[in-house]
């Protein structure tokens, strides 16, 4: 029998000009797990770049979806589709301007809240049972657009430094699911600040 196979799609916009921006924390998670398994997102399928690899036993899938965020549940729906993956085997990593800089927040399930990616992905898969980390960029500034925050980019050293820590520690998040699931994920993780 195939072994079960387990996603973790970390969301984005593809392109230069949106590279290690706020909207691309789940970019940003994923590139570190790829870099860490040694597991190049080279592959084209389902409509992202993904990465198959082995890790904690398990047959996991990295993907970036190409999609741009507001289409990110097409790729998904693919995706769960494709490997024939049950929903909890899904775990969605994305930003959060809910949540304070560099702060993770990780769930077994729940609502999109106002993120336009979950919103794509809930209205492309069967249910809300799948666990996500959200990673907090900070709330938009007085004045601004929410489109023009979310797509900008880190400016000084201290946000960019915090944020590099934060992606690392969704990232050993992502492993830490893998090795001992979502409650002891949960557990660890929503306590650091």
């Amino acid at each position: 029998m195939e072994k079960e196979t387990w996603l973790v799609v970390g969301l984005g916009n593809p392109g230069a000009q949106y590279a290690h921006t706020r909207h691309n924390a789940g970019f940003d998670t994923v590139s570190i797990l790829s870099d860490r398994w040694h597991a190049p997102l080279t592959k084209k399928k389902c409509s992202g770049l993904l990465a198959e690899t082995t890790y904690a036993g398990k047959r996991v899938v990295l993907c970036q979806p190409q999609t741009f965020m507001n289409l990110s549940g097409q790729c998904v729906a693919e995706l769960l589709s494709w490997y024939k993956c049950p929903l909890d085997h899904l775990l969605v990593i994305y930003d959060d301007i809910d949540l304070p800089l560099a702060r993770l927040r990780v769930r077994k399930s729940g609502s999109a809240g106002t993120h336009n990616g979950m919103r794509s992905i809930m209205a492309n898969v069967p249910g809300q049972e799948f666990p996500r980390v959200r990673v907090g960029v900070g709330a938009k500034p007085e004045g601004w657009d929410l489109a023009d925050w979310v797509l900008s980019h880190y400016s000084i050293r201290e946000e960019q430094d915090a944020m590099r820590d934060a992606f690392t520690r969704a990232a050993d998040c992502v492993e830490d699911w893998l090795q001992n699931g979502i409650d002891h994920a949960m557990q660890t993780y929503n306590q650091k600040a």
